[in-house]
């Protein structure tokens, strides 16, 4: 269902835009691919001229390269655009300490404390929290492809389940896909 119009006129002021796009690679590996693109609707001053309404303030790229374990085995981070040029630009090769980071254990908090505050970029920190999920995504076809469907596939519960209001144990969603692992909620007992 998409948001109800708003009931008082509005003016834009910033649009900010992130964009992953997945690869399989010819060596069994996997690619993200991620961009972070902020822009503002007006014109304003900075200290050398005016920054025309539209153009990037920030525009971060952040590749990393996964295994099957979803372990990154490389990474290279880059700028398009930054507020303070090559200043900002200046972090980039820090962003190859992802490599050997886990997508799937830990790694947003890992991240936080390897790249927060002085010690990274906030905006390349935030493009790197949206890969795990996006790696996930990206493999659960191929997975469920790879799977034999003549054998029980399910001998741990599915990573997915208690991930989310949806997919709570107790709910609709695992009564009817996941019924090994459905829990009658305690008001129906």
């Amino acid at each position: 269902m998409p948001l109800p119009a708003p009931e008082v006129e509005r003016e834009p002021l910033h649009t900010r835009t992130i964009r992953v796009d997945a690869f399989a690679r010819a060596d069994g590996q996997w690619d993200l691919e991620a961009e972070l693109i902020d822009f503002k609707h007006y014109d304003f001053e900075r200290k050398y001229g005016v920054h025309k309404a539209g153009d990037p303030v920030h525009h971060m790229l952040l590749r990393v390269t996964f295994d099957a374990d979803f372990t990154i085995t490389a990474a290279t981070a880059g700028y398009k655009a930054a507020p303070y040029g090559q200043h900002c630009m200046a972090i980039e090769s820090a962003y190859q300490g992802l490599v050997g980071m886990n997508l799937l254990k830990g790694f947003r908090d890992t991240v936080k404390r390897r790249f927060g505050k002085v010690q990274g970029c906030t905006h390349m920190t935030e493009l790197s929290y949206v890969l795990p999920t996006v790696a996930i995504q990206a493999l659960s076809y191929r997975r469920r492809q790879q799977s034999d469907p003549g054998v029980e596939q399910e001998e741990e519960r599915p990573f997915q389940l208690e991930g989310c209001h949806a997919l709570r144990l107790s709910g609709p969603v695992a009564k009817e896909f996941y019924p090994k692992w459905y829990v009658t909620p305690v008001a129906e007992n």
